[in-house]
């Protein structure tokens, strides 16, 4: 007997996820990217799983909404999960990448599993066949166009911004040094994961009058009269314009850093974190951009330590594409309309690289279910995994807005815990309890759902 077959669209975190599962179910997957037939306006290589903003997958800590979801995904044998951790970079209590290495074996893996096949090529209407669709935020025109006509729904957009990456030996360490908040060891011995630009008040706002100052990139009409441009990712100058102490209670909060040059803690710090495993490369982190490029190489040198920093990618906007799920989708992630059709990644309303994988798990394992002849499953609600399809399948219609892991989308403890900590501890036992039961094939809710 022929095996089946499926279609996934779209070869990122989401899209590789879900052709692998399907292929380890003995499904022959064809997996189209349009890269580099087509390139987008953020990705910088061909390589599958290429990771286009921060190299960090967040928190990795057990008692962390993103932490959480990393181990259900490893105990689930995630294909991204893995390659995440062969190629780690210290990241203090988060999980690291070198972008390049971790996009590379990602690449490696799906091309030379037997059950799949890429295709270089651009999908331009959804398929007619069982297919998967993880096209991800860069979802062409041309293919966007025919979702929204097959769904008969608007579909939406908001904007992400990328952070810039300098070349390590273009830091000046006698002015930034390296430390990981809180860390009494680091900063004077030099051995904490981050690097960081200590600022005094006069720097901090001769640097902030400068970013208020600098000139960006046009917005086009529509953008600006979008009153949800820039909401899904800040922009640096964006926040530096609600408020001149903004940033210094954000992303160059000082708290847990003390600067080894004079013991105090400075008023203000921009942190870089390693962003490859040689660590030759640093994103700046939380400074995602819209300024036109020579104005960031200008402003962004005025970081002290920055000073003949040597940029090797500017920040940049780039267009993000999702379905109103609710009106559309199953917790299984199928389309409604049509059970041989799923969605996977951050089209279907999930934040995160980590969130878009699982639901690249999600999909590829119920689309060979339902091409096994089996129920499509759905994962408890007690899970984080469980939890975001819950959510994508019975948001408001209304309102819908992406959602990324977090604790207040679990069910209620019983009973309830007030102290935070003691809580989210919790959160986690019981969903990796649940996880487990679920991996052995002891809880699979195996209905559809449609409540």
């Amino acid at each position: 007997m022929n095996a089946p077959s499926l279609i996934v669209v779209g070869g990122g975190l989401a899209g590789a996820e879900a052709a692998w599962q399907a292929a380890a179910r003995g499904v022959d997957v064809t997996l189209f990217e349009m890269r580099p037939v087509r390139n987008t306006p953020a990705h910088v290589s061909d390589r599958l799983a290429e990771l286009i903003c921060s190299n960090s997958l967040g928190s990795d800590k057990s008692a962390t909404a993103p932490g959480l979801l990393k181990s259900e995904l490893r105990r689930l044998g995630s294909l991204i999960m893995s390659c995440a951790d062969e190629t780690a970079v210290p990241a203090g209590g988060a999980l690291g990448v070198d972008r390049e290495q971790f996009a590379a074996l990602v690449t490696q893996r799906i091309e030379s599993h037997p059950r799949i096949r890429v295709r270089r090529e651009e999908v331009t209407r959804v398929p007619g066949e069982p297919a998967i669709i993880a096209s991800g935020p860069l979802t062409s025109d041309a293919l966007a166009a025919d979702i929204a006509q097959l769904s008969g729904k608007e579909y939406l957009y908001f904007y992400d911004a990328v952070a810039p990456i300098v070349a390590a030996d273009s830091i000046d360490l006698s002015i930034a040094f390296r430390a990981s908040r809180y860390d009494r060891r680091s900063g004077d011995a030099g051995d904490g994961d981050y690097v960081n630009c200590p600022m005094t008040r006069e720097e901090y706002d001769a640097f902030v009058g400068a970013l208020l100052g600098a000139e960006r990139i046009e917005l086009r009409r529509f953008e600006q009269e979008d009153p949800k441009f820039f909401e899904g990712c800040l922009p640096i100058e964006v926040m530096a314009q609600r408020g001149r102490r903004t940033l210094a209670y954000g992303p160059l909060r000082p708290v847990g850093l003390r600067d080894p040059r004079t013991g105090a803690r400075p008023y203000a710090v921009v942190q870089l974190r390693q962003d490859n495993l040689a660590g030759t490369l640093y994103n700046i982190v939380g400074f995602q951009t819209n300024l036109k490029w020579p104005e960031q190489k200008r402003v962004l040198r005025m970081i002290p330590g920055l000073a003949h920093a040597e940029f090797m990618r500017y920040g940049m906007m780039h267009r993000n594409t999702f379905v109103n799920a609710p009106a559309m989708l199953d917790a299984t992630l199928q389309y409604r309309a049509r059970p041989d059709l799923f969605f996977a990644g951050q089209i279907v309303g999930v934040e995160g690289y980590v969130g878009n994988a699982a639901t690249g798990w999600v999909a590829g394992v119920n689309a060979a279910r339902w091409l096994a002849g089996e129920t499509p499953c759905v994962l408890p609600r007690e899970t984080m995994i469980g939890a975001l399809c819950h959510y994508i399948a019975h948001a408001d219609p209304r309102d819908f807005q992406p959602m990324k892991a977090n604790f207040g989308i679990l069910p209620d403890l019983d009973p309830p815990i007030r102290a935070k900590r003691e809580r989210y501890e919790q959160y986690a036992r019981r969903a990796v309890r649940a996880i487990e039961d679920f991996a052995r094939g002891e809880r699979v809710e195996s209905q559809r759902d449609f409540a």
